[in-house]
């Protein structure tokens, strides 16, 4: 069975408070986009069996992909096991929840292939155990994500759409550094409500105008180049640039195609990661 991991961009996003149990209450605007790992996966006799285009990613129990497939194995007491091989195309250290993405596909995977019958809802419930956005990646829908991304309302069965340049500098963000270095009073905080609103209307001009993200303070400091490629993403022409969750992944937001392809060849002269991608269609 073939897979599609899709990857994920933060339209806004607001760190609320920091929790008496460490984590951080946050409220976002996540969407879907097309740039996806590849899976595929199929049922053996017994066994995890993980292997992958890149060495950069591990294939043991560190993997999210791993650890969910044991999860709902040892859960549902599935007599069986899996093989999964994954072609990596979302890059780590972006804030584009590739690990997530992957998670996600997998169980919803394991649950065609082994004939569960479980609900994204019961599907996303037991993925918040391992891993706080593999409840969004499970539904793939625009989505006002609360908590530590285990609250979800969708906005609309949206029709809004964009088009996105994806630009990764080689150094990436450590989500655990970025949120110690986090001063919350200090950092800027976007209106959610206006970016929600901006999606339920379909008004471009208002999405565009309620792009933000707090992480961006303390991400900036550590990897320098973010603010840059925002700079040149704008003096290009593109409507907005924002880094993607804690980073170190910005987009550029358009809805000129052309104007992307004209960007594509300056930004993979200067950067590892570039991709042409679009918010996903439901």
């Amino acid at each position: 069975m073939k897979v599609r991991a899709y990857a994920k961009v933060n339209l806004a996003l607001d760190v609320v408070r920091k929790r008496e149990d460490g984590y951080h209450d946050l409220e976002m605007i996540m969407a879907p986009i097309a740039l996806h790992d590849l899976i595929i996966i199929d049922r053996i006799e017994s066994g995890i069996e993980l292997t992958a285009n890149t060495y950069r990613v591990p294939t043991d129990e560190r993997n999210i992909m791993y650890k969910v497939a044991k999860l709902m194995i040892d859960k549902y007491h599935i007599d069986g096991g899996v093989r999964m091989h994954v072609y990596k195309h979302i890059p780590s250290q972006a804030g584009l929840a590739g690990g997530s993405a992957d998670g996600a596909a997998v169980m919803r995977a394991i649950n065609k292939l082994y004939k569960l019958h479980l609900s994204n809802e019961e599907l996303a419930a037991l993925g918040k155990e391992v891993g706080a956005d593999i409840p969004f990646c499970i539904h793939n829908k625009i989505a006002l994500v609360k908590g530590i991304g285990e609250d979800l309302t969708f906005i609309n069965d949206n029709h809004f759409q964009a088009h996105l340049l994806l630009v990764k500098p080689k150094k990436g963000v450590s989500t655990k550094r970025c949120f110690e270095s986090l001063n919350i009073p200090e950092s800027s905080h976007p209106d959610i409500d206006k970016m929600k609103q901006g999606i339920q209307e379909n008004d471009y001009e208002k999405v565009v105008a309620s792009l933000g993200n707090t992480l961006e303070t303390p991400s900036l400091k550590m990897v320098k180049d973010i603010e840059k490629i925002k700079d040149e993403m704008r003096s290009m022409g593109f409507d907005g640039a924002l880094m993607s969750g804690s980073g170190s992944c910005v987009f550029g937001i358009t809805q000129d195609e052309e104007l992307i392809e004209r960007a594509i060849p300056f930004f993979r002269a200067r950067y590892p990661f570039v991709r042409k991608t679009k918010i996903l269609e439901r």
